[in-house]
């Protein structure tokens, strides 16, 4: 099945509220809507013949220190594994970190499970994107919803308010 991108200023019916807010701050980002059922990027991937390192995971972290959890969001590529409980926990300076709870993730987020993006996260969190991220020219993520895909670069990405680059697999 063939992807039909579009600016995603044109479709903003495919994005979650905080994503459409977002998205006319950067240039070039697309969207392209997909059958919600294969939102997973191991499905989506094999189904419309998008590589798994064209595509990047958003992973919402939970980090604990002293009674207080602050949130962070992560961006990799989805051939690596984020390594929450080092590079990540050490960065946020954390006594502990670890993927935050579905429910906790999308009530905080407001988006759906299986398409939080960075587009649109609560101001004060953090986004974490790792180098490879960052250096890609172009990588499908989440659009807040289950049922549409964005494509925008990694410096678009790396350079979102509160983003910072770091070499975050594990």
């Amino acid at each position: 099945m063939t992807l039909h991108w579009v600016p995603a200023t044109d479709r903003i019916d495919l994005l979650a509220d905080p994503v459409a807010h977002a998205v006319p701050e950067l240039e070039g980002v697309e969207v392209t809507e997909i059958d919600p059922g294969l939102a997973d990027t191991a499905k989506f991937c094999e189904r419309y013949g998008v590589t798994l390192d064209e595509s990047a995971n958003c992973v919402v972290v939970a980090a604990k220190r002293g009674g207080e959890t602050r949130y962070a969001a992560c961006m990799v590529l989805a051939t690596m594994r984020v390594d929450v409980n080092g590079v990540v926990r050490r960065h946020l300076e954390a006594r502990k970190a670890s993927f935050a709870p579905m429910a906790d993730a999308v009530e905080l987020t407001g988006m759906e499970y299986g398409g939080i993006t960075p587009l649109g996260l609560p101001a004060d969190w953090p986004i974490l994107v790792d180098k490879h991220v960052a250096e890609h020219p172009r990588v499908v993520i989440g659009s807040g919803v289950r049922r549409s895909k964005l494509a925008v670069s990694g410096a678009a990405l790396a350079g979102l308010k509160g983003a910072e680059v770091l070499p975050l697999a594990g």
